[in-house]
């Protein structure tokens, strides 16, 4: 797998298509527990419709290390995708498709590097970390079972539990298996890291809804039907950035598309309906 080294020496791994040649590009950003081949099935639909995909391995998923202090925050790992995006000369994306935290991490990105981005695809993402939101940290005793375990087994299990439910499990046994191994391959610092993005006090997309206009051409908003109360509080995230759009002079219709029967990482278990949705937004 091919790197790149961040100026702070971590190593970032990626995967760029080498075809469709000179194509526009579409970066796909990964969920927590995920590393880039999460995407191996959704690639070649991309592929076929005239696009290349970027793939990267967020801090201590995949081939990327994690920073020593274990402090990255959603601006730290904005900033890592534009240090790849210089490495590889790549000026403009014709979208970022981001699922949960990558979706996230999507929002800052586009609001710190207005203007890379011309489509936004936002999937199954909370709007703020825990503090932030007055809710129970969930993350916080996650990390600290996996310390004590020493071992990411039971976070990769439990994850996908929550992912995709059992059912989906059961009747999918070649697909769980698949996650399960390359989910396996987050580190437990990457975990760590990873969850102190979505612990900390900097994490809130709210004050970011009114800017994205400005950084980008469009956007669609994608949930799983299943996934708890987002597609509710996405619908509401939705009317909130079309609101920025209107007061930017640039108004527009921003869709919500909920995907039937599917869960948090809805590109999996709802991968037909997500494609036909996500490409359809690419293509027009």
């Amino acid at each position: 797998m091919p790197s790149i080294i961040l100026p702070d020496s971590r190593k970032l791994s990626y995967a760029l298509d080498a075809a469709p040649t000179d194509a526009p590009i579409v970066l796909l950003s990964n969920p927590l527990c995920a590393p880039l081949q999460v995407w191996d099935h959704v690639v070649p639909a991309i592929n076929q419709k005239g696009f290349r995909t970027l793939r990267y391995d967020q801090p201590g998923h995949g081939g990327s290390s994690a920073p020593p202090a274990l402090d990255t925050t959603f601006d730290s790992m904005a900033d890592d995708v534009s240090e790849l995006l210089k490495a590889l000369k790549i000026t403009k994306l014709h979208a970022w498709v981001g699922v949960s935290m990558g979706a996230a991490e999507g929002f800052y990105f586009v609001t710190r590097y207005p203007g890379i981005v011309s489509k936004f695809v936002v999937c199954d993402t909370i709007a703020s970390s825990p503090v932030n939101a007055g809710v129970e940290d969930a993350f916080g005793p996650r990390v600290a079972a996996v310390r004590q375990s020493r071992t990411m087994e039971k976070a990769v299990q439990e994850t996908m539990e929550r992912w995709f439910g059992n059912d989906f499990i059961a009747a999918n046994k070649d697909e769980a298996e698949r996650m399960r191994s390359i989910m396996l391959s987050t580190t437990i610092d990457g975990f760590e890291t990873c969850c102190h993005a979505l612990r900390s006090s900097s994490f809130d997309l709210h004050p970011l809804y009114e800017k994205v206009a400005g950084g980008v051409d469009d956007a669609l908003f994608v949930v799983g039907e299943k996934d708890a109360n987002l597609p509710q509080a996405m619908d509401k995230m939705r009317e909130e950035v079309q609101q920025g759009f209107a007061a930017a002079g640039k108004p527009k219709q921003l869709d919500l598309v909920v995907i039937k029967n599917a869960g948090h990482v809805c590109f999996i278990d709802g991968k037909e309906q997500f494609l036909e949705t996500v490409l359809s937004f690419l293509v027009n």
